[in-house]
């Protein structure tokens, strides 16, 4: 029996890349998977194609940037399943990206509310939730970014850097009543994004050939691989999937 059979798991952003790789990989081992986003069409399409395939999933639309949209989320995972064993803290915007003088004030907020303030609202609802039943998993996706600083990318860095710390303060606070918080950092990732990236043509990575990112079914595999013991050497950490040390252990190829 796989260790994710009757678990409740929550992934935001799941209605494509990472969030939906993961959705699919997670309910493939036995997790009840609750995807969550924005939109409802593609939550829905994939739950549906999940359970076709013998998986259990549903679709819950939610803007993480409104609290009471996440609130309602974790609360949903509760009734459906009976508790909340795995979040994801997935969702995040990269867009627009520009330079600071040139960068628009609403739409730099706008990340911020999403990525900062979601992954916030996210661990505000489901730590207890989670404490009160013994504990649970939090992955929060994290990146380089969180730790360097990149030509057009002060919202981006400066979110995730926030993020990092966020995953610190969690385990500091609550590593004792059985939350494994961690990070993951995967590198980057054959996702809408890079679209968005690439067209910028801002700083290195937009120049990029497409072939170096990896596929999100290798994060998919990392997030099952962090939820089980292998995570508990990163724990308050970020796991990087940059290093051949970090894929090596998941079991992914070396970085070519």
């Amino acid at each position: 029996m796989s260790e994710f059979e009757n678990k409740s798991v929550v992934i935001t952003g799941a209605s494509r890349g990472i969030g939906e790789a993961a959705a699919r990989h997670l309910a493939a081992l036995g997790a009840n998977v609750v995807l969550a986003a924005r939109s409802a069409g593609d939550i829905e399409r994939i739950a549906r194609e999940i359970e076709a395939a013998g998986g259990t999933a549903s679709a819950m639309t939610c803007d993480v940037a409104r609290q009471e949209d996440v609130k309602a989320l974790i609360a949903r995972a509760v009734e459906l399943y009976g508790g909340l064993d795995v979040l994801v803290n997935n969702a995040g915007l990269i867009d627009p990206i520009a330079r600071l003088a040139d960068s628009d004030p609403d739409a730099w907020s706008r990340v911020v509310d999403v990525n900062v303030k979601g992954v916030y609202y996210g661990l505000r609802h489901a730590i207890p939730e989670m404490t009160a039943r013994g504990g649970g998993t939090i992955i929060n996706i994290s990146s380089g970014a969180a730790t360097g600083a990149l030509e057009g990318w002060s919202h981006y860095c400066s979110t995730k850097a926030a993020v990092l710390s966020l995953t610190r303060c969690t385990d500091k606070e609550y590593r004792g009543e059985g939350i494994r918080m961690i990070g993951l950092s995967p590198g980057t990732v054959k996702t809408e994004m890079q679209v968005a990236i690439k067209a910028s043509g801002l700083n290195p990575v937009s120049q990029l050939d497409p072939s170096v990112h990896i596929p999100p079914e290798w994060v998919a595999k990392t997030i099952a691989y962090l939820c089980g013991p292998g995570g508990d050497a990163y724990l308050g950490t970020d796991f990087s999937l940059k290093t051949n040390e970090g894929r090596a252990a998941v079991g992914l190829p070396a970085v070519s």
